[in-house]
């Protein structure tokens, strides 16, 4: 059975929207786009690198899949690239139609969290989710998330798309399994759900 790990960039009140560029998601008028690039280390590339090295395949929803889509195909090979153009994607959306336009990605059908729960059941390694706030928000209240890893940066925004929004699903308890902190000043904080 694999594990579905979400790794998010966070500021420091939860907002989670845009991280890497101006343009990237300014839904709800967000004009804050790019706030985690001047805060970029190598530690992070290797947190994130740790959890692509076995076997693992992307799960996206709508907005991320086609951000990713347009942006990691154009750009020059590196190793993250190749990756990410490798891997099998899954992507969770209602508005969407097969073919997908990046390779080896495939559309869920039906529920979105029922499609994630059966996905974790097969033995093909893990789910890895970058950004995907509204899938993370889907999969959190059924158990369906295994491993949180979050790039806590050392800022507000005051506004923006959240992680854990006010209308959340409640109490849920997590255990820090790891953490560090990069030379930047972001914590890495690594959590599984305490079972409790």
């Amino acid at each position: 059975m694999g594990k579905v790990i979400v790794i998010e960039h966070l500021t420091l009140d939860g907002v989670m929207q845009a991280p890497g560029h101006p343009e990237e998601d300014p839904r709800d008028g967000f004009r804050h786009g790019g706030w985690a690039a001047s805060r970029q280390d190598p530690a992070m590339q290797e947190a994130m690198g740790a959890r692509m090295s076995d076997t693992w395949s992307l799960l996206a929803g709508r907005t991320t899949y086609e951000r990713f889509a347009d942006h990691w195909p154009r750009q020059a090979p590196n190793p993250f690239t190749e990756a990410l153009d490798r891997v099998r994607k899954y992507v969770a959306s209602t508005t969407l139609a097969e073919p997908l336009p990046w390779r080896n990605s495939t559309l869920l059908k039906g529920d979105a969290a029922d499609a994630v729960a059966a996905l974790r059941e097969e033995p093909d390694g893990n789910l890895v989710v970058f950004g995907s706030g509204v899938l993370v928000r889907s999969l959190m209240p059924r158990g369906l998330v295994d491993e949180l890893v979050l790039l806590i940066h050392p800022l507000t925004l005051g506004s923006g798309r959240r992680l854990f929004p006010d209308s959340g699903p409640g109490l849920s308890a997590f255990r820090l399994v790891e953490s560090t902190t990069t030379g930047t000043g972001v914590i890495i904080a690594t959590y599984r759900p305490a079972g409790d």
